[in-house]
């Protein structure tokens, strides 16, 4: 039994989702606002931090490595951190206080006015990402939204709102990463130019 034409659909799905973003030109000026906004972060010696659920958090992790460790080519690290990486953190949080505390607790420990948040959830309604964006209001932190199209009820939460013309979780999920790794292939550049 040959799935290729399987393959061969999902594949065309992904590229018509973003042949989409290339047109959309009110997207691209948004993703271009949340880099530069990143990038002002760093250059004022401040954090950029990251949350998610699921496959979002191991998109958030792999994102916050690419800028706390390398992605292109070596350069000192940028303190860059998914909310969610201590896993006894977490479960104590989740065991003590409930599930949807456990970014808001930990944003409330790590960041400061003029952080930058990014949180990735493709229904924008994940309660504890709309816990820790509404924590991050208060203390004056920059909040990045990575959505599915609606934008759920982080569209009114988010500083800058990357919404992905799209209802279909892993799609989505792969536009995500796509900004997202534009996003750090900027800041390395910007901040660690390299002679020609």
């Amino acid at each position: 039994m040959t799935y290729s034409s399987d393959f061969r659909n999902r594949i065309q799905s992904s590229i018509a989702l973003k042949s989409h973003l290339v047109e959309n030109e009110a997207l691209l000026r948004t993703m271009s606002e949340a880099a530069t906004c990143c990038i002002d972060a760093f250059r004022n010696n401040k954090k950029v931090l990251w949350c998610g659920n699921g496959g979002s958090a191991a998109d958030a992790q792999h994102l916050a490595a690419e800028l706390s460790g390398r992605f292109y080519f070596d350069r000192p690290p940028l303190f860059s951190e998914a909310l969610h990486v201590n896993i006894s953190y977490t479960t104590a949080v989740a065991n003590d206080y409930g599930y949807e505390v456990v970014f808001e607790r930990m944003l409330q420990a790590m960041a400061q006015q003029g952080d930058v948040l990014i949180g990735l959830s493709t229904s924008g309604n994940s309660p504890n990402v709309v816990r820790a964006f509404e924590k991050a209001r208060q203390i004056g932190v920059i909040t990045i939204g990575f959505t599915g199209e609606t934008g759920g009820k982080m569209a009114i939460l988010s500083d800058i709102l990357l919404p992905i013309p799209s209802k279909d979780t892993p799609r989505i999920q792969e536009c995500h990463m796509l900004i997202g790794h534009t996003i750090c292939e900027l800041i390395e550049n910007e901040l660690f130019p390299r002679k020609p």
